[in-house]
C-alpha cells in the first residue's frame, strides 16, 4: 500500500514537469519572436507604428466660417460650448448664431470678418477604416453564419430523409459547393444573379458565404445524426411520437453536442473566408486594410494589425463555443 508521502512526492514532480515543460514553451516562443525580429533589422524598412492608432480612431475637425461680410457682435460660452453671433455687415438685420467649441475661438466681440473668415470649429471622435472594416467584417459574418446553419439544417435533414428526391438534391448541392471555389462562388453571386435578381452587393457577399458555409454544414450535421445509435429514433417512435418530433425532441438535441465542436472550426473558418468578399468592393477588415496601406505606406505593420484583429474574432468565438461546451456537458 502506496503511503501519502509517495503520492504527495509524485504530485510535485508533476508539478515539476508541468513547469519545466512551460519554460520551454515561452523559451520557443521567445526564440520565434526574437528569430522575427532579426530578419526584420536585415531588411530596409522603417516601421511606422505611430500612424497606426488614428485608423483606429480619429479626431475629425470641422472649421465653421461665417457665410457674409460680418460682424461679431456677442460670444456666449455656456461649458464647452461657445455661440458667437455675426451680424451681416451690410444689413443689420441678417443675424447668424455659430455654434463652436469653447476652446477653438479665434474672434473676439467687435472684430469685422470676411465672407469664409472662420470663427472657430467643433470636433468629434470617429471610427477609422480599421474600426469600420472590422465591424464590417464581424456583422458580415455573424448574418452568414446564422443563414448558414439554417440552409445546413435544412440540407442536413434532407441529406439522411427517407425521400430519394430530397437526398439527391441535397448531395447535388453539397457537391457543387465542396468542389468549387468559394472566390468562384461569389464572383458568380454577384457578377450574375447579382445582375439578374438586382441584388446589392453586400447581399451578394452574405449569400454566397451561407450557402459555401450551408454545406459544410450540411454534411456535419449529417454525421452528427447517424452518430446517434437507431435505437434512439425506435424508443421515440414506441412513445407514440413520429418522426418530425422524435428528430426535434431526442435526435438532434444529442447531436448537437457532438457537432459543436466540428460547427465552431467552421464558423472560425467562414470569419476568415469573409475576407475575400473584398474582391466586390466590400470594405471589410481586408479591404480597409489595403486602403490604408495605399496611404500610408505602412505595409507590413498594417497586415500585422489585420491579422490579429481577425485572430482576436476567432478567438472571441472560440472562447465562446467552450463555454457553451462546458454548460452541455453539466448536463450529461
Amino acid at each position: 500500500m502506496c503511503s501519502p508521502l509517495f503520492f504527495s512526492g509524485f504530485h510535485v514532480n508533476n508539478n515539476l514537469k508541468y513547469w519545466a515543460w512551460t519554460f520551454v514553451t515561452v523559451l520557443v516562443l521567445f526564440s520565434l519572436a526574437a528569430g522575427l525580429w532579426v530578419a526584420t533589422k536585415k531588411i530596409d524598412y522603417t516601421w511606422r507604428w505611430n500612424r497606426i492608432p488614428q485608423y483606429f480612431m480619429y479626431h475629425d475637425e470641422n472649421m465653421h466660417p461665417v457665410p457674409f461680410d460680418a460682424i461679431v457682435t456677442d460670444i456666449k460660452v455656456s461649458g464647452k460650448t461657445a455661440t458667437i453671433t455675426v451680424v451681416n455687415d451690410t444689413d443689420e438685420d441678417e443675424k447668424q448664431n455659430i455654434q463652436v467649441d469653447a476652446e477653438s475661438v479665434s474672434v473676439t466681440v467687435d472684430e469685422i470678418l470676411f465672407e469664409g473668415d472662420y470663427v472657430g470649429s467643433t470636433s468629434k471622435w470617429r471610427a477609422g477604416p480599421l474600426l469600420v472594416g472590422l465591424w464590417t467584417t464581424l456583422w458580415l459574418s455573424a448574418a452568414a453564419s446564422v443563414f448558414g446553419l439554417i440552409i445546413g439544417l435544412v440540407t442536413g435533414l434532407c441529406r439522411v430523409a427517407s425521400n430519394a428526391t430530397l437526398r439527391q438534391l441535397s448531395i447535388f448541392y453539397i457537391e457543387i459547393i465542396r468542389g468549387t471555389p468559394l472566390l468562384v462562388q461569389i464572383f458568380i453571386f454577384y457578377f450574375f444573379l447579382g445582375t439578374v435578381l438586382d441584388i446589392s452587393r453586400i447581399m451578394a457577399g452574405i449569400s454566397a458565404l451561407a450557402i459555401f458555409a450551408g454545406a459544410y454544414v450540411a454534411e456535419i450535421i449529417r454525421a452528427g445524426i447517424q452518430s446517434i445509435p437507431k435505437g434512439q429514433m425506435e424508443a421515440a417512435r414506441s412513445l407514440g411520437m413520429n418522426v418530425p418530433q422524435a428528430m426535434i425532441y431526442i435526435i438532434l438535441p444529442q447531436a448537437f453536442k457532438r457537432i459543436l465542436p466540428p460547427l465552431a472550426g467552421q464558423f472560425i473558418s467562414l470569419i476568415k473566408d469573409s475576407s475575400l468578399v473584398s474582391v466586390i468592393a466590400i470594405t471589410d477588415l481586408t479591404k480597409s486594410g489595403r486602403e490604408v496601406i495605399t496611404s500610408t505606406f505602412a505595409t507590413f505593420e498594417i497586415w500585422f494589425i489585420v491579422a490579429l484583429l481577425y485572430l482576436l474574432l476567432t478567438s472571441v468565438l472560440s472562447q465562446v463555443i467552450a463555454w457553451v461546451e462546458r454548460r452541455l456537458a453539466v448536463s450529461d
